[in-house]
């Protein structure tokens, strides 16, 4: 049995103790648990009356605490490792903890039973003893503590561990191993750069492998150059690995296009390995390179101004280069208003990157690189996907509401115009009405064509007229085909408006999203997201729309450059291939003051898997095609109806779990509840 088939689970932890418990709910209904052992148990806790200081409301053991302790102070020797795609991914661990059993219950029935014989005994003597005489009492006053002693008391044994019995505990909440949020997680045990990565640790010639063997004298150390901090040598520079190279000239020039770092480390450099090497210490802002902040402001550094610490630093220093990922100009009012930080960090942030222009604002300090832009569109579209993520970070940290502007490498033109979904779709209708007559009239002139070369003599064709119900199906398809999915590659990044589309679509051009033709769902494109889809599938059961783009998303950044998706997937494509992989729609009806947009209100489910639970689930997803929220004795009374009166509550609490989720005592499908 694993974590995500245990019905209950809940964590805590002591954050200063890196002290973790673990609270597991223990099934009283397997053939192998002791009731009458578990109910004895529970009895010795608690005793005969439960209240709500009880261990065990239901007066049984159903549950079982495992405490944390550590295993070893040295973690330096450790790390975890993930295989994946004949590569090994490493990562350094700082801490290692072991969960074992918490007897804490037994220590509680001791102190039952030994406070009911202190009773009993108390009973018994108070019948044959008399009452006893009055007795005097002296008082006294305790001395003044000394520094020593408080001291003494302060490191001893009691003290500390009053001090660790006061922490408060954080409650925490688990996530289980197929969760959305476990998987993007388990991304960051990947290497960003995983894909032919030149490591200068395990790469080595014949002459460096013996050089680490028999390593030379303290001697020779002392006349090897060492990494300059603020006065750069070219000379001993060009010494360190390339990665070292890339870090100190993006740490001390902050800004730089990818030209000029070309040219300072040399002629003999690859390109392809200064590629990989820039995106793990810089990224991409109007072509040019920007070094990462958490470059700038390593963990556990502060503000030399203000003092707020590093994360809070990186947090500012992201936003406002996202901020010149959508505008040449940025406002540092604006900046200090959003992050909260004060002028002089705010400053510090757009020196690094902008120059100030008197009664305009802060322009970004280089200008746009579209050379670069068109010479490494896979760079382009990885680095774009990660500022997604990296917006999706600041609009939850600092309440922004979304915007999408276009981006502009002159920044002359006027400011984006946003489009709203009705006006889009009054664009696509009338798109279809002026192509309608075009239609018709080449649709007449095949027919006349066939006509003329297939009719006998004698024989006469009857042609009906389109109906009206084929005619808006058209227009539908046309208005569908009119929104691209935001993951489609563009041809730079100043090239995208507002709401996803494209310029060339919004100004009535064809699309270059990639989506085949009819006829082409054999297409190596078609193959690699059909087996996205169905592996996203069977491992999360309902999925909306807009949850399945985020993982797709993810599911991109983790390819390698010059990927067969990264051609681009359409909002259309992709839905067609959840149907076309054994998935439904369901038709949710959402509240009519409900918050979702539309990508979130499209909920699709997988509806034959192969196993034993396809009914259950199908009756389920029936339920909630017809209610928006619904309780669970309402759908344990269906499912028992339809699929019989021997469905055990393990069952109902499977198919619960693989579809839905519960919030405020009621039950909504995964990604519609609305807090």
């Amino acid at each position: 049995m694993t974590y995500d088939d245990i019905p209950h689970l809940s964590a805590k932890i002591k954050p200063k103790q890196q002290k973790v418990e673990l609270e597991m709910a223990i099934d009283t209904l397997n053939p192998n648990y002791c009731r009458s052992k578990g109910e004895q148990i529970a009895l010795n806790v608690d005793g005969a009356c439960a209240d709500e200081t009880s261990t065990y409301s239901s007066k049984l053991m159903d549950k079982q605490t495992f405490c944390s302790s550590q295993t070893t102070s040295n973690t330096s020797r450790y790390a975890a490792a993930l295989y994946r795609q004949g590569e090994l991914h490493l990562t350094p661990l700082h801490g290692i903890l072991q969960l074992r059993p918490s007897f804490s219950y037994l220590d509680k029935a001791d102190a039952k039973h030994r406070e009911r014989e202190a009773a009993n005994e108390a009973g018994d003597s108070s019948q044959d003893e008399a009452e006893e005489d009055v007795k005097q009492i002296t008082v006294r006053f305790s001395r003044p503590e000394s520094e020593q002693a408080r001291q003494r008391r302060v490191q001893s044994y009691e003290f500390l561990q009053k001090k660790h019995a006061e922490e408060p505990w954080v409650h925490l909440h688990y996530y289980g191993l197929r969760d959305s949020r476990s998987e993007h997680e388990r991304q960051y045990l990947l290497c960003q750069g995983s894909s032919g990565v030149e490591n200068t640790e395990l790469v080595k010639s014949p002459s460096e492998y013996l050089m680490m063997l028999m390593p030379p004298s303290q001697e020779q150390e002392k006349d090897k150059p060492v990494a300059p901090s603020n006065v750069l040598s070219m000379a001993q520079l060009r010494t360190l690995p390339l990665a070292d190279q890339i870090k100190i000239l993006m740490k001390n020039v902050k800004v730089m296009p990818f030209a000029n770092l070309m040219s300072l480390l040399g002629p003999f450099i690859d390109s392809v390995a200064v590629l990989r090497g820039i995106q793990k210490v810089a990224m991409l802002v109007q072509g040019n390179w920007v070094v990462k902040s958490d470059i700038l402001y390593p963990k556990d550094s502060s503000s030399p101004h203000s003092g707020v610490p590093a994360e809070v630093l990186c947090r500012g220093r992201d936003f406002v280069m996202w901020k010149f990922t959508q505008s040449r100009w940025v406002v540092r009012k604006e900046v200090a208003t959003v992050t909260k930080l004060s002028a002089e960090d705010v400053k510090d942030f757009l020196e690094h990157m902008a120059v100030v222009r008197i009664n305009k604002g802060w322009e970004f300090i280089l200008p746009y690189d579209g050379e670069f832009i068109k010479k490494h569109p896979d760079v382009v579209q990885r680095q774009h996907m990660l500022w997604t993520g990296i917006q999706a970070k600041l609009e939850k940290v600092y309440n922004l509401v979304k915007e999408t502007m276009p981006k502009k490498p002159d920044g002359q033109s006027g400011p984006a115009v946003l489009v709203s979904g009705d006006q889009r779709v009054q664009v696509a209708k009338s798109k279809a009405q002026q192509n309608h007559a075009l239609l018709e009239r080449e649709l007449q002139r095949r027919k006349e064509q066939i006509r003329a070369s297939t009719v006998l003599p004698g024989v006469r064709i009857k042609e009906e007229p389109m109906s009206e119900e084929g005619e808006e199906e058209e227009e539908r398809e046309v208005e569908e085909d009119e929104e691209p999915m935001d993951t489609s590659p563009s041809r730079g990044l100043h090239n995208r408006l507002a709401n996803g589309l494209p310029a060339g679509r919004a100004a009535g051009g064809d699309s270059f999203n990639g989506h085949p033709p009819p006829g082409c769902a054999n297409t190596p494109v078609a193959r690699e997201l059909r087996a996205f889809v169905e592996a996203t599938f069977q491992r999360q059961f309902v999925l909306t729309l807009s949850e399945l783009k985020r993982l797709f998303n993810l599911h991109l950044a983790s390819l390698p450059p010059g990927h067969t998706l990264f051609s681009g997937i359409s909002d259309r494509m992709l839905q067609d291939t959840v149907l076309a992989a054994g998935c439904k729609q369901i038709l949710v009806p959402f509240p009519p003051q409900t918050a979702a947009s539309p990508d979130e209100q499209k909920v699709f489910a997988l509806w034959e898997s192969g196993d034993m639970s396809d009914q259950h689930r199908q009756v389920l997803l029936e339920i909630f095609s017809k209610n928006y929220r619904v309780r669970r004795n309402m759908i344990q009374s269906r499912l028992t109806q339809e699929c019989g009166e021997d469905l055990s509550k393990q069952e109902v609490d499977k198919v619960l779990k693989d579809c839905c989720v519960s919030y405020g005592g009621m039950w909504y499908l995964k990604g519609t509840v609305q807090s």
